[in-house]
């Protein structure tokens, strides 16, 4: 019941009233770049201006995923005071990342049980994380089990990953976290891949939602959407 619209224009807010919800999703300042510095894909007028229209009541939904693309949204999130970290967020064990009620990586929320459709589980690809003001709610976490690395390229991050590389650990900080702002919404998660449907490789692995594991993905993404449009 939804209609989309792609818009490569600079964000105005005659723009943004004529919608609903505004989706940013893995937005690069420089998509062949994949290296420091990194620089914000939003001007600081476009900021402003997103900020100020979720304030008067519009819904955004900010995705991003691993160094670089945290760094080009870092400004973005910053204005709302959520702190994105210019880096790759991965399990220590190199395992599949199941984000669970049973785990206590997955909370009870409004998104994960408040829509008729409750969540038990999501399934991720690596992303990055960030810290959000105490008036959001988590919807994922991150812990001790991850680390979060930041390099200074994106192909330094391959299996061993070097022990030159700095890192964090991932405890404290959320992959998915959504908050009130004025009379806005917003919804910010640090990895794409779980609200796609990939077929990744030569040998076609599957990925995001076409993965077994990810039964539920496509109604989490659901039920965000659906809160948003509250």
């Amino acid at each position: 019941g939804y209609r989309l619209r792609s818009a490569k224009e600079k964000i105005s807010y005659d723009q943004l009233k004529e919608v609903k919800i505004y989706i940013s999703i893995n937005a690069l300042y420089n998509p062949e770049n994949w290296k420091l510095p990194t620089y914000s894909v939003f001007t600081d007028q476009e900021i402003e201006t997103l900020r100020q229209w979720v304030f008067d009541g519009g819904s955004l939904f900010l995705v991003t995923d691993h160094m670089p693309c945290g760094g080009s949204v870092q400004t973005l999130g910053a204005a709302f005071g959520i702190h994105i970290v210019n880096g790759f967020a991965l399990p220590k064990n190199g395992r599949p990342e199941i984000f669970s009620k049973d785990r206590e990586t997955l909370l009870s929320n409004s998104i994960t049980t408040g829509s008729g459709k409750e969540i038990d589980s999501i399934m991720c690809w690596g992303g990055t994380g960030f810290i959000v003001p105490t008036t959001a709610r988590i919807i994922s976490l991150l812990n001790e089990e991850y680390d979060i690395y930041l390099p200074n390229d994106a192909n330094q991050i391959k299996r061993p990953i070097p022990d030159n590389i700095p890192r964090l650990s991932g405890k404290g900080f959320a992959n998915g976290a959504y908050l009130q702002f004025g009379k806005g919404r917003i919804v910010v998660f640090g990895d794409g891949a779980p609200f796609s449907a990939q077929l990744h490789g030569i040998k076609s692995e599957k990925r995001g939602m076409n993965h077994p594991a990810a039964k539920q993905n496509a109604q989490f993404l659901l039920n965000i959407v659906h809160w948003l449009d509250q």
